[in-house]
């Protein structure tokens, strides 16, 4: 019997990526975001809710009997702290209370890397969280939330994910459109660390989370366990790409910003088995070809 899966935030990022690579003959995936999106980008095997989470009211669209939550929901503009709080806290929290007593077999939540702060890296699951910004503040609370909770959970901390879907915002995905369009790229010095894992092995992770039978309830760091100098996966960009250009060092660091951010990554490779397949090259390269069509 197909177990019905509720992906919040279905039409974002992650959850473009992870619908292409469900088996619909074991799944009934229901997409739910705040706007339905467009018709070229629906799947004929999804069914799609409106839903804002923020919003107990809402929770009525709901009317299927659910087995799996998903939360991939949230603001990406984190400027407004109320949004921020609302989208990545109080909604997660009123998925938790809603699903509860419920029956659910396990509760994905995306957490972030920014939940630990200023800590010593590489972060380790057991750190105390030490967060510097609201977003990663509004994230922790959800973590916490949900812990305190009865539901069979995995808190999956990601760190920099990057690949085909995502919004023009983020590193990767702004320095490809840029250099593909020929354009000037301003960057920072580059000198911060990061953990850049592409979209597909987060995909294959929680694929292996949906076929477990039982599971440890935990926070799990997720990344490739790989530290990289943002400097160097920008250059490894230019360079597979061939134009464009970028400038080094004409635009500064923000003040909150931390040069050092990545995990390690032992414990989920325990727990599930999981590693990263996807190396910088393989990934910006079909990061870039998705790019180059779209």
């Amino acid at each position: 019997m197909k177990k019905t899966i509720l992906i919040i935030g279905g039409s974002g990022f992650i959850g473009q990526n992870l619908i292409r690579e469900l088996n619909f003959s074991k799944y009934k995936v229901i997409s739910a975001s705040r706007s339905i999106p467009k018709k070229y980008n629906k799947s004929n095997n999804i069914k799609y809710i409106s839903l804002d989470v923020s919003k107990k009211s809402h929770f009525k669209r709901i009317k299927d009997k659910i087995e799996i939550v998903i939360n991939l929901g949230g603001n990406i503009n984190h400027a407004n702290k109320k949004e921020t709080y609302n989208s990545h806290f109080v909604g997660c929290k009123n998925l938790v209370n809603y699903f509860k007593d419920k029956g659910l077999h396990i509760f994905i939540q995306i957490g972030s890397s920014l939940e630990y702060g200023k800590v010593t890296n590489p972060h380790k699951e057991q750190y105390k969280c030490k967060p510097n910004s609201h977003y990663g503040m509004a994230k922790l609370k959800a973590t916490n939330y949900i812990k305190k909770s009865n539901l069979p959970y995995v808190v999956l901390r990601l760190y920099q994910v990057y690949g085909p879907f995502q919004k023009k915002n983020r590193v990767i995905s702004t320095v490809v459109d840029s250099l593909i369009k020929e354009k000037i790229f301003r960057s920072s010095n580059g000198k911060q660390i990061r953990d850049f894992m592409y979209i597909g092995d987060l995909v294959s992770l929680i694929k292996i989370i949906l076929k477990r039978k039982s599971f440890n309830n935990g926070v799990y760091n997720v990344g490739s366990g790989k530290g990289i100098q943002v400097k160097k996966i920008l250059n490894q960009a230019k360079l597979l790409i061939q134009k464009g250009k970028i400038e080094f060092g004409s635009t500064k660091m923000r003040k909150d910003e931390l040069l050092k951010n990545y995990p390690n990554i032992q414990k989920v490779k325990k727990e599930f088995d999981w590693s990263s397949k996807f190396s910088i090259k393989k990934g910006l390269r079909h990061t870039i070809k998705f790019y180059e069509k779209n």
